[in-house]
């Protein structure tokens, strides 16, 4: 953190912070940013339309909606397995493959993930990601191609929705607008639509 700004560790996300938002024009959060991003790091900002001043460059941005799931029913399962350090590898492998958002080395450091193998193989995985006061994100939900229409990724989010309910907290989770299986199936399950959201993908000013 630094002023106005903070930042996740790179090892854990890309996504960063602005006191007032990304559409804020304070020029000194900006420049705070620019401090931890480095010249020419990149960060991703989530929330409204970002106001970057000029020397910060778009580098790419998806529409997200937001769903909370308060009325969703939150149940453990018996074949999902917690992940840990040493099954790293195998998730960003499943991760490169299904590309469900951000997730990095550290990211599973943020929060709790499961996942069920199948002759030995890590074949789906979802898991804990951002946690604001009294919420927790499910996030990197994913199923590795041969293996989608079978119901894991419902199973998982609902036994990480048991862990988050554990504790007295509310899920939430996000999701590309484009992908509208994803939608129906988080709708189906009981999610509601709490807002929409734009990522944006952000490079700071590059040195000279």
């Amino acid at each position: 953190m630094r002023g106005a700004a903070a930042r996740y560790r790179p090892d854990l996300g890309p996504f960063a912070a602005l006191a007032g938002g990304p559409e804020t024009t304070d020029p000194a959060a900006w420049a705070d940013l620019a401090v931890l991003a480095g010249p020419g790091g990149q960060v991703v900002l989530s929330g409204a339309e970002p106001a970057h001043p000029a020397g910060w460059e778009l580098v790419g941005q998806d529409r997200g909606l937001q769903f909370e799931g308060s009325g969703v029913d939150a149940l453990p399962d018996a074949d999902a397995v917690a992940l840990g350090a040493d099954d790293v590898p195998e998730m960003l492998d499943l991760v490169a493959r299904t590309r469900p958002g951000p997730f990095r080395s550290g990211t599973r450091l943020l929060g709790g993930y499961l996942g069920v193998r199948l002759g030995g193989a890590l074949i789906a995985m979802a898991g804990q990601r951002m946690r604001p006061p009294g919420w927790t994100e499910i996030s990197a939900v994913c199923t590795d191609p041969d293996h989608r229409g079978k119901g894991l990724a419902e199973r998982l989010v609902r036994a990480v929705a048991a862990g988050v309910r554990a504790r007295g907290e509310v899920p939430f989770l996000h999701v590309a607008a484009v992908n509208t299986g994803a939608v129906r199936l988080y709708e189906r399950m009981g999610f509601t639509l709490r807002r929409e959201v734009v990522f944006s993908a952000l490079r700071a000013p590059r040195e000279g």
